[in-house]
């Protein structure tokens, strides 16, 4: 490779050889480059005041010597991973999913890896997984609570740590949290529905203890008294029933002098079991219900009648809580935030079909 250099070109081709056997240092790139060490933490560290061409010089030098950042070394120096930590219930949700995919994005232009991890709705593996992150130093948490109280973060967060909840709130923190409009997207979910002409509505829940089944639940209520309509507590079903049991309840609900002509189902994956025990019952004594879920899902467009949702805007939640915390990262010291995401109806058909 040397032959035919002159001596010059020889030294210089050494030294850059010699240099790439070895882990290049900020101080190599900054002699190379004829810049300062400080110049070259700040192209590093992705300092907009750089000059360009100097931004491009040492990007050059970065290059021919295949610098990288030691990030080990710097957390020892800075005590922060440039790392930010995520818990929610499962990451292959493809509500979470869609939620994590924006957090990441907003990491990403914050020069921040991203670690996520899936609790199971489980408030021991949500508090393990938090406080793993904590014992690893990451910058700070996003989180979707699982645990009935959240004291446990309370002297991470009194070190400096900030944390944003994420669709359910903190219980015994004070601590900032981004949420969707649960209570006014049922309210209007059910709205929709007494429109259409229906009086006698079912409502399909999760586990009343969750918050956001618990607030769905309220905005139920809240719509049919605004409306003046009664509300059977025949018609209320709440949990999360196996295939039989929600096969009978089904029956129940809608067989009889009294039956609902129309179901609210609380989340996507109820809105999936009545839609498959709805296929599986070819012969069912009952006819078929209007319906409207809270959630969209995949596929809901494509079932005959499409599936009338109120949708939530999981991309929001993830950015808006993932930009708070960024906030709370360059420095801002403002009492906890309490942010109300809105949500949207699609109407598709099965949530227009008249009693």
């Amino acid at each position: 490779m040397l032959v035919g250099m002159v001596p010059g070109d020889r030294r210089a081709e050494a030294e850059r050889v010699s240099a790439r056997s070895r882990r290049a240092t900020m101080n190599d790139v900054a002699a190379h480059a004829g810049v300062s060490l400080k110049t070259v933490s700040r192209v590093v560290n992705g300092d907009a005041a750089v000059i360009e061409d100097t931004r491009a010089k040492v990007q050059r030098s970065i290059v021919e010597l295949g610098f990288r950042r030691n990030d080990s070394a710097r957390q020892l120096r800075t005590g922060r991973t440039s790392g930010i930590g995520l818990i929610l219930e499962d990451v292959a949700d493809p509500f979470y999913s869609t939620l994590t995919r924006a957090v990441e994005q907003v990491a990403a232009a914050n020069g921040c890896l991203l670690f996520t991890g899936s609790c199971d709705d489980d408030p021991g593996q949500e508090q393990k997984l938090a406080l793993a992150l904590c014992a690893r130093r990451v910058d700070g948490l996003l989180i979707v609570p699982a645990a009935a109280d959240h004291t446990y973060l309370a002297p991470e967060l009194a070190a400096g740590l900030p944390a944003v909840f994420i669709d359910r709130p903190p219980v015994n923190l004070a601590a900032d949290v981004v949420l969707t409009d649960n209570v006014g997207g049922a309210r209007s979910g059910i709205a929709h529905l007494i429109k259409g002409g229906h009086r006698r509505i079912g409502y399909l829940g999760d586990t009343p203890s969750i918050f956001t089944a618990a607030q769905r639940l309220e905005g139920y209520r809240s719509a049919m008294a605004e409306h003046g309509l009664p509300v059977d507590e025949e018609w209320i079903l709440m949990g999360r029933p196996d295939e039989a049991q929600l096969r009978a309840e089904l029956v129940r609900l809608l067989t009889g002098p009294d039956r609902v002509t129309a179901l609210f189902t609380g989340n996507n994956r109820l809105t999936v079991a009545v839609l498959r025990e709805l296929a599986r019952t070819t012969e069912a004594p009952f006819a078929r219900p209007a319906l409207v879920g809270f959630d969209d899902f995949e596929l809901a467009d494509l079932v005959v009648p499409g599936i009338t949702v109120v949708a939530q805007d999981p991309a929001g939640l993830g950015r808006v809580a993932a930009e708070l915390l960024f906030d709370r990262l360059a420095g801002l010291t403002a009492p906890p935030r309490r942010l109300t995401l809105p949500t949207s109806i699609i109407a598709r058909g099965s949530g227009e079909q008249a009693p």
